[in-house]
């Protein structure tokens, strides 16, 4: 996204945007303004503007400060989620191993109860004062709780405070990501050009699956290196400890980045002290678009935290495959989805992003269950084609959403209306996922619940796909055409 003020000679544009020459850009201007209007319920002006030039350096820059966030966002989730039966036993003792799983998970699930409410207050906030300034306090936070954690005594040495103080961090942790998909997306979708911004956008996601490795893999070298009494008594510790660092190098790129191009514009377009948003216009004033935003997230997210944090417990204590073995395939998986990535978002600028996501509520639809049956025959080679095509269906969200999401709203209430929308989804349905599967498993006995539960998801995201308009290639609401500099 980058800015236009109509009257260039008397305003400053922000650094990282120039005018674009009429006779250099006039296919790119012509192209831009044939596409079709937005979506009704986003009630925003055509903007009639020659088209502006991002900076190229300044894109990168952006895009990988709003990757590290996520990447140590997910980090953790990562972490918790290959940990959680040593978790377990480090925080809720019990004779029960399901038990202790589940009281595991319910805490992974706490810290989701209260991401609306930081939704509510970061996304306001960042389109009051800044994406880059709440960018930056959402990742101290992050980075504080997750670090947290790694202090906490075992439930040996002070009782029931131990899952308490792990409520605690995991509650810091959830308040403070409320603020931050949304943010980080976008972030890098307001810098892009129209034309890359499915691609720019992808790598938000690359930055997740990297996450997803760094804490999953570090758990697999500690499970293989590590003896079971050293890991329950020093060793899960390891990981959350790491989280200090990578917060401090987070902040520090996200402390030198500027703020985007389209806040800029909205704030000198109030001359002095940019308005308030009232929350009734971030929620009523865009009820359709939001609605869309919760179906989009929630076959997202559903599938996200189904493949990538129920699947190894899944592996593990459900169908008593080896634990190192598993992780391993997972790992697998996410390093095949990370290949994809950038490729599938690239495809999402050329045929759109409705038909990739669409692909992907059809096949978690018609797949889940031949991929479930897969994954429970239990040798090495079905668990890895099983898993293998859930992460390519899911690599089809992971490279639209990104782009997708930010594209509902305008820029007024982007940021407020995203987090509020994408929170609440991911609350109600995504985090509770490992949560609910497992409690479904164990209430029938049925070891295909996460199949069922997945294609639930895809009937839900499939509808939201037929009511959204197409957003690729095309300006963000409100917004002049965005084309990147010829080199």
């Amino acid at each position: 996204m980058v800015l236009f003020l109509p009257d260039a000679r008397h305003r400053r544009r922000p650094s990282g945007v120039a005018r674009v020459p009429v006779e250099r850009q006039a296919s790119s201007v012509l192209a831009a303004t044939a596409v079709s209007p937005s979506p009704k319920s986003l009630r925003t002006p055509k903007v009639q503007a020659e088209p502006m030039v991002t900076d190229p350096a300044l894109v990168k820059r952006a895009v990988k400060a709003a990757a590290l966030g996520n990447a140590m966002e997910w980090f953790d989730f990562g972490v918790y989620s290959y940990i959680a039966v040593t978790l377990g036993k480090v925080f809720f003792p019990s004779g029960n191993a399901t038990a202790q799983l589940l009281s595991t998970f319910g805490a992974f699930a706490a810290a989701f109860l209260v991401r609306p409410l930081g939704g509510m207050i970061f996304g306001p906030l960042g389109d009051r004062v800044g994406r880059q300034k709440v960018l930056a306090v959402t990742m101290i936070m992050m980075a504080a709780g997750t670090f947290s954690i790694g202090l906490i005594p075992s439930y040996a040495s002070i009782g029931v405070g131990a899952p308490l103080l792990l409520l605690a961090a995991r509650l810091v942790q959830g308040f403070s990501t409320g603020g931050e998909y949304a943010g980080a997306s976008t972030f890098i979708a307001e810098y892009a050009p129209d034309k890359k911004r499915g691609f720019l956008g992808s790598w938000l996601e690359f930055g997740t699956l990297a996450g997803y490795i760094g804490g999953a893999g570090l758990v697999t070298l500690m499970t293989a290196l590590l003896s079971t009494d050293d890991l329950l008594s020093w060793g899960w510790r390891i990981p959350f400890l790491i989280a200090g660092p990578m917060g401090i190098i987070g902040l520090y790129l996200r402390m030198r980045l500027e703020e985007t191009p389209a806040f800029a514009a909205e704030v000198e377009k109030a001359e002095t002290n940019r308005p308030k948003v009232p929350l009734r216009e971030m929620l009523a004033g865009q009820w359709q678009s939001l609605l869309l935003c919760v179906g989009l997230v929630l076959v997202f997210n559903v599938t996200d935290y189904m493949l990538l944090s129920y699947m190894p417990s899944f592996l593990t204590s459900e169908l008593k495959y080896d634990e190192t073995h598993g992780l391993l395939v997972v790992l697998g998986v996410m390093a095949l989805m990370m290949i994809v990535q950038p490729f599938a978002g690239a495809l999402t600028d050329r045929v759109g992003r409705r038909p990739v996501i669409a692909a992907g509520c059809a096949g978690f639809l018609f797949l889940s269950i031949p991929a479930l049956l897969l994954i429970r025959q239990g040798s090495l080679l079905a668990v890895a084609l099983g898993m293998g095509a859930l992460g390519l269906l899911l690599v089809c969200f992971t490279a639209a959403m990104p782009a997708a999401l930010p594209a509902l709203f305008p820029t007024r209430v982007r940021y407020g209306s995203l987090s509020i929308g994408f929170n609440v989804s991911v609350s109600l349905f995504g985090g509770t996922t490992p949560l609910v599967v497992t409690a479904l498993i164990g209430a029938t006995g049925n070891l295909m619940m996460p199949a069922y539960y997945m294609m639930a998801a895809a009937v839900i995201g499939g509808f939201a796909v037929w009511r959204m308009s197409e957003s690729a290639g095309r300006p963000l609401p409100g917004s002049p055409p965005a084309v990147e500099a010829e080199q």
